[in-house]
């Protein structure tokens, strides 16, 4: 499947083979439930592509987003030229921007995201909290959406007006995605120095971010009810897309929706522990969708 997979993606040279399969068993084991989806659920021309698209946004985050507030602007500096250079057709050494570069090569429309997403990550390298939702959602639109759209422009429609609805659901899905996140990741965000709950909010319930106790749970309620709120319908969300990739869109609001289950669940936990979606409720969506699609 997967060697079919590279052929429908024009991944020939066997360099560029090997690049792809050592990407993919990245992917699959830093971010196994996306994986799972895209093996399922897209078409297999799309899978070696949205596998080049994930391990990049991974390994930028990784150069980015670790250490002083010097070091992330100067890893993110030496990276952004890096990337800038492989898009331009120069040799690499790194694998990631080989794969990355015959993905834009194949979807000349990734190049624009790619661009977007690094002016992004100068604003992600910069940042230490949130005062208020409006400062997340400043940070949402500069740097998460950009993100979310390195993979979700595979899968964009041709029509103008149907993009347009597109835009505006992925727009919806990573807002809401992006509060998930940083409840899921909370206890680690706090230890880290950068805690993506906004300041007025932990002040506004009295809540300490570090103490599991009833404070700290109203303030995990409110920002689940604001991330559920801010997640598209999934009906208009399908309607954007094409028939093939219904499937995937469905999933991928679904497992939104099991995380956010997860998070009511734990509550005042988060300041101990993080947080996801029940596996064996995961496994049965995906399963379920990839009947629908079979």
């Amino acid at each position: 499947m997967w060697k079919r997979a590279l052929d429908r993606a024009g991944a020939f040279d066997a360099r560029l083979r090997r690049d792809f399969t050592e990407q993919r068993r990245a992917v699959r084991r830093f971010k196994p439930a996306e994986y799972a989806a895209t093996r399922l659920l897209l078409p297999k021309a799309l899978l070696p592509h949205v596998v080049a698209a994930v391990a990049f946004m991974h390994e930028t985050d990784n150069r980015v987003d670790s250490g002083s507030r010097h070091d992330r602007v100067a890893a993110q500096g030496e990276w952004d030229g890096l990337v800038r250079k492989a898009l331009d057709g120069a040799d690499t050494e790194l694998p990631v921007l080989r794969c990355l570069a015959h993905t834009a090569e194949r979807h000349p429309a990734l190049r624009g995201h790619v661009e977007e997403f690094l002016r992004g990550c100068e604003r992600e390298a910069e940042w230490r909290a949130f005062a208020d939702d409006e400062e997340l959602a400043w940070y949402v639109r500069e740097y998460s959406l950009p993100a979310l759209m390195l993979t979700a422009c595979l899968i964009s429609p041709e029509e103008p007006a149907r993009r347009a609805a597109y835009a505006d659901a992925c727009h919806r899905l990573i807002a809401g995605m992006q509060r998930l996140d940083f409840l899921e990741d909370l206890s680690e965000d706090v230890r880290d120095g950068r805690p993506g709950i906004p300041a007025d909010a932990v002040a506004r319930h009295g809540a300490d971010l570090t103490r599991p106790d009833a404070a700290l749970g109203r303030l995990v309620a409110e920002q689940a009810a604001r991330a559920a709120a801010e997640l598209p319908d999934t009906d208009a969300f399908e309607a954007a897309v094409d028939p093939e990739y219904r499937p995937f869109v469905r999933a991928l609001v679904g497992v939104q929706r099991l995380r956010l289950d997860a998070v009511r669940s734990a509550g005042a936990s988060l300041a101990t522990r993080a947080s996801g979606p029940a596996p064996l409720a995961a496994a049965a969506l995906l399963f379920r969708e990839w009947r629908r699609r079979a």
